[in-house]
């Protein structure tokens, strides 16, 4: 193969790579009806997912006039139980993104993951899908540990791509991803980032400040190339 603009490529997993928003929802909604609450259309938690499960679950409960905080730690306790269980029961790769990523490992590309959900979950989707050996890497919002406020080091914190471009080895790294959190963290680590409009975007894509944006998981190729 020619020689390709990238040497590495770092990948969001929800709404870039993976439809997962059902088996999210489902998961705040078991925990909504275990605290009481009014579950919500499954179709809304495209609009919470980017900061990671504790923020969904959150939102959610403070929309329906909240809780204290005691109990809603044993609720999103009782939402991860659910979830570790039920991670991929409709979760699916996006159009395109297997032959994709043949194309970029042809290229000699590496590839990694870096999600704000636990990196055990991640895994695990990705393995039960057959995608999880496709990474030299798989960062999750819990692997590079808490800042000094106690809070996990996750998207928008520019660190976990950061150690995703270095565990790549990729001198010229690319990140892809359909949130604000993705821009945040991309532009943090001071590396190039492809919005990924088909997403979760919790903002209209051409305003969440990319490079480049993509419809589809089968652009990103040449939308690399142009970068």
């Amino acid at each position: 193969m020619a020689d390709f603009a990238f040497d590495a490529v770092g990948f969001d997993l929800d709404g870039t790579l993976l439809d997962t928003f059902r088996d999210l929802g489902a998961a705040v909604n078991h925990a909504l009806e275990l605290g009481g609450f009014d579950p919500v259309p499954v179709d809304s938690s495209k609009d919470l997912i980017g900061g990671g499960a504790k923020i969904m679950l959150g939102r959610t409960v403070e929309q329906q006039g909240g809780m204290p905080e005691d109990e809603f730690h044993a609720l999103y306790k009782a939402m991860l139980g659910y979830y570790a269980e039920n991670n991929a029961v409709y979760s699916r790769p996006y159009p395109g993104v297997e032959g994709v990523l043949d194309d970029l490992a042809a290229r000699n590309v590496t590839m990694a993951v870096v999600t704000n959900k636990f990196e055990g979950f991640a895994t695990s989707i990705l393995t039960q899908l057959g995608l999880a050996d496709r990474f030299v890497a798989i960062i999750g919002g819990d692997s590079m540990g808490k800042g000094p406020d106690g809070r996990h080091l996750a998207k928008p914190h520019p660190d976990p791509v950061i150690e995703a471009r270095k565990r790549t080895g990729g001198a010229r790294f690319a990140f892809v991803g359909d949130s604000s959190y993705d821009v945040a963290a991309a532009r943090g680590a001071n590396v190039p980032v492809v919005v990924a409009a088909y997403g979760y975007c919790d903002k209209p894509p051409h305003e969440l400040g990319g490079d480049a944006i993509i419809e589809r998981f089968d652009q990103l190729l040449p939308t690399l190339e142009r970068l």
